[in-house]
C-alpha cells in the first residue's frame, strides 16, 4: 500500500470554484493508479482554496509523470466551470511534484498534465507518455485556435468572429471586463453631458473645444493643450510622443525636398548653415512616403485629405529639436510649397498639423496595430500550436500572451473593421497602410537597438524612449538569456528542437508572409539567434505596446495636437491660413469626440494588470528558471528607481516604460 498526498489549488476569484465532480489518476513511471475521487467533507473546490487529499494506491507508481484530472457531473446541478491554478504530489518516500494548470477546465473531460519540470521533447527522460501527452496537448489547441486571413494583406489571425466565440482561455477575467465597460461608459457619458456627441460641425473656436476637452484629461495631456503651438514641444513628441519610430538623422537634404540654406538661415541663426549641421549630424527628418497617393476616406459624406509630408528637424545648440521646414507631400514644385517657422502663423501652425495628422494615421494603423497588436497575435497563437506547456519556451512567453486574443477580436470588431472607430473617423483605411508597411517591414524594424542604429539617432538629446526602452531591451535579453542557457546546453539542441523550429516556422509563414526580404528567420541555429529572437517578442508583446499605446490619450485627445482626418485639402500656397479656416479644416465634432473617447479607453488599463516580470502563475518548477526570474525582477526594479529619479526634475514626465506601468502583454 502506497499513500499519496495530493493538493489541489483553485482559483482566487469568485467564478474560479465548481461543484462538478474532480476525480484524479496518478500516472507514475512504473504504472497508473486508480481513478480516486476527491473528495472531502464540505465544499470542495472554492476560489482561493487550496485543498488536501490522501490517495491510497495498491503499489508505489514510481516517479510521478503525469496527472489526469477528470470532471465529472454531480448530481442534478449544471456544469460549471473550473479554474485550476496548480497540482501537488507527495510520494510516500517524500518526493514533491508540481503540476502547473492555469488554465480553465470546462465541460465534462479529462485533462491530462504533465510534471512541471520543463523538458525539451529531445530530451532522454522523455518516455512515450510523457511524448504523447505532449502531443495531445497540442493537438487540442490547434482545435481551438485556428488561423484565419482576415485580409491577404494581414498577418493571419484568430479564426473567431467574435468574443462569445473566444475559448474561455483567451477572455478577460471578470475584473478586466468590468474595468474596460466602466472605461468606455465614463467617457460616453462625459461627453453626451456635454452635448457634442455626434455633432457634424466644425469647431467654432479652439475655446469651443476646451470646453469638451476639460471633461475628459491627464496631467500629460493638459500640458499638451497648453504647449501645443510650440515648435520645441512638436519636436519633443518624435521622441517621447506616442509614436517615437519615425524619426530619423539626416545625412543628405532628399532630391524632393529642395530646402536651401536661404530658407532655414532664420531658425539655424547666422554662426552656422545648413550644410554644416548635416556634417555634425544635427539635422534630422521624418519622412511619411509610405502614405503617398492613398485613397483618403469620405465620412459623413465628405471627402476627407491625407498628405505624404516631409518634415526637418535641428538639434539646436540649447539640446532641443525643431521643426525647420515642412513639405505636405512627396513631390516639390510651384504648388507644393516650403512652409518655415517664419511664416505667417497660422501657415506654420496649419503645416505643423498636417504632418501630426499623417503621424496619427501611421501610428495607429502601422506602429500600433501591425507592429504590436497583430504580431503580438501571431506569437501567441504560433506558441498555442507549437509549444506544449512543458516545453521551456512556452513558461517563458505565456505570460506575454496574456489576453491578446481578446483585446484583437474586440479591435477587429470595433475598431478597424467596417463600420469601425477607425474606419468612420480616420483619413485613411488601415488596410492601405498595413498591406504598405508589410512590404517593407525588416526583421530591424522590430529589433530596438538594431532599429536606433539604422534611424542614427544615438546623439538625440533628452530621448527617453531610446534610454529607457534600452534598459528594458538589454534587462529582457538578459533574462531570457539566462532561461536558454539553462535549457539549451548546445547549439545542436537548439536545431533538433523539432517544436521550436516548427514554432519559428509558423510565425515567418502566417505571420510575415514569407517574406525571405524582410530578413525574419525561418528557422534558428544558434543560442544567439534564439536569444535574439526571444527578446524581440518579448519586448513586442510588453515594452514596445506600451510605449506606443499608453500615451495615446495625453497625446491624442487634444485634437488640434493630431488630427485624425483633415477636411479641406492641403494648401498649395502659403499667406492665406487663418484661424477660422484652418477650423474648417480641422476634424468635425463629432469625429473629435469620438476619437477622444476611443483613445481615452484604449489608454487606460481596465484592472487585473501584471505588469513586466510579474509572474503570480507559476509556470517553472525549478530553482534555475527562478533565479533568472527574480535577477530579472531587481533589474526591472532598478530602472523603475531610475526613471522616477529622472522624470523628478522634467515638465512632463515620460513613464510609459517605467516597467511598473508596462503591462506584460498585449492586453488593451
Amino acid at each position: 500500500m502506497a499513500l499519496y498526498k495530493v493538493t489541489v489549488a483553485t482559483g482566487n476569484f469568485l467564478e474560479a470554484r465548481t461543484r462538478d465532480y474532480i476525480s484524479i489518476t496518478l500516472v507514475g513511471a512504473l504504472g497508473a493508479g486508480e481513478k480516486r475521487v476527491l473528495d472531502n467533507y464540505g465544499r470542495d473546490f472554492l476560489p482561493g482554496a487550496v485543498d488536501e487529499y490522501h490517495i491510497k494506491e495498491e503499489r508505489d507508481l514510481g516517479e510521478i509523470l503525469l496527472i489526469r484530472l477528470h470532471k465529472e457531473p454531480f448530481s442534478i446541478f449544471p456544469e460549471d466551470n473550473w479554474y485550476c491554478m496548480y497540482v501537488t504530489v507527495t510520494s510516500p518516500g517524500g518526493a514533491s511534484y508540481r503540476f502547473p494548470c492555469y488554465r480553465w477546465i470546462e465541460g465534462y473531460l479529462t485533462l491530462e498534465l504533465a510534471e512541471g519540470t520543463a523538458m525539451l521533447s529531445s530530451a532522454s527522460n522523455l518516455n512515450v507518455a510523457l511524448q504523447k501527452q505532449r502531443e495531445s496537448d497540442l493537438e487540442q489547441r490547434r482545435k481551438v485556435y485556428r488561423w484565419k486571413v482576415y485580409h491577404h494583406s494581414f498577418p493571419k489571425c484568430l479564426d473567431v468572429a467574435n468574443n462569445d466565440e473566444l475559448n474561455k482561455d483567451a477572455k478577460y477575467s471578470i475584473t478586466k471586463t468590468v474595468h474596460f465597460a466602466i472605461n468606455q461608459k465614463v467617457s460616453d457619458i462625459a461627453i453626451k453631458l456635454k452635448g457634442f456627441d455626434g455633432i457634424q460641425k466644425s469647431w467654432k473656436s479652439f475655446d469651443e473645444l476646451k470646453r469638451v476637452y476639460w471633461t475628459l484629461k491627464t496631467s500629460p495631456s493638459e500640458y499638451v493643450s497648453h504647449h501645443w503651438k510650440e515648435d520645441a514641444f512638436f519636436g519633443y513628441q518624435y521622441l517621447n510622443g506616442v509614436d517615437p519610430t519615425l524619426i530619423k538623422r539626416c545625412n543628405t537634404i532628399p532630391g524632393n525636398f529642395p530646402v536651401t540654406n536661404e530658407m532655414v538661415s532664420y531658425s539655424l541663426g547666422a554662426s552656422t548653415s545648413l550644410e554644416k549641421e548635416l556634417q555634425k549630424g544635427n539635422i534630422f527628418i521624418v519622412d511619411h512616403k509610405m502614405l503617398e497617393g492613398l485613397r483618403a476616406s469620405v465620412l459623413n459624406g465628405k471627402q476627407q485629405y491625407i498628405t505624404a509630408p516631409l518634415c526637418l528637424f535641428y538639434r539646436t545648440p540649447k539640446d532641443e529639436i525643431i521643426p525647420l521646414a515642412i513639405q505636405l507631400n512627396q513631390t516639390p514644385g510651384s504648388e507644393t510649397p516650403i512652409f518655415l517657422p517664419n511664416d505667417n502663423e497660422w501657415d506654420w501652425i496649419l503645416a505643423k498639423m498636417w504632418v501630426r495628422s499623417a503621424t496619427f494615421s501611421f501610428h495607429q494603423a502601422v506602429t500600433h496595430l501591425l507592429r504590436t497588436h497583430l504580431f503580438a497575435e501571431v506569437f501567441c497563437i504560433a506558441t498555442l500550436h507549437h509549444l506544449p506547456m512543458a516545453h521551456p519556451l512556452y513558461k517563458l512567453l505565456v505570460p506575454h500572451l496574456r489576453y491578446t486574443l481578446q483585446i484583437n477580436v474586440i479591435a477587429r470588431e470595433r475598431l478597424i473593421g467596417p463600420g469601425g472607430v477607425f474606419d468612420e473617423n480616420t483619413a485613411v483605411g488601415t488596410t492601405q497602410l498595413i498591406k504598405r508597411a508589410m512590404e517593407t517591414l525588416t526583421y530591424t524594424t522590430l529589433c530596438l537597438p538594431e532599429n536606433l542604429l539604422a534611424r542614427e539617432v544615438q546623439s538625440l538629446p533628452h530621448f527617453y524612449y531610446r534610454d529607457d526602452g534600452l534598459k528594458i531591451w538589454l534587462a529582457i535579453e538578459s533574462y531570457v538569456s539566462g532561461i536558454v542557457g539553462y535549457y539549451y546546453k548546445s547549439e545542436e539542441s537548439i536545431q533538433k528542437d523539432p517544436e521550436l523550429q516548427a514554432w519559428v516556422a509558423t510565425i515567418f509563414k502566417e505571420g510575415f508572409l514569407e517574406r525571405e526580404s524582410s530578413g525574419i528567420p525561418s528557422s534558428l541555429e544558434t543560442r544567439a539567434e534564439l536569444i535574439k529572437y526571444l527578446t524581440v517578442v518579448i519586448f513586442t508583446c510588453s515594452a514596445q505596446h506600451a510605449a506606443v499605446n499608453s500615451g495615446q490619450f495625453d497625446f491624442l485627445s487634444w485634437m488640434p495636437n493630431a488630427p485624425s482626418t483633415m477636411r479641406q485639402p492641403p494648401p498649395k500656397t502659403k499667406g492665406l491660413a487663418t484661424m477660422e479656416n484652418v477650423l474648417e479644416a480641422l476634424p468635425e465634432v463629432g469625429i473629435t469626440t469620438n476619437i477622444m473617447t476611443t483613445v481615452w479607453t484604449l489608454s487606460k488599463e481596465p484592472g487585473d494588470m501584471r505588469p513586466l516580470g510579474t509572474y503570480p502563475d507559476e509556470h517553472f518548477t525549478e530553482e534555475g528558471p527562478k533565479r533568472c526570474i527574480r535577477a530579472f525582477q531587481e533589474r526591472l526594479s532598478e530602472i523603475s528607481r531610475e526613471i522616477k529619479h529622472r522624470n523628478a526634475s522634467l515638465p512632463i514626465k515620460y513613464n510609459y516604460l517605467n516597467p511598473k506601468v508596462i503591462e506584460n502583454s498585449v492586453s488593451i
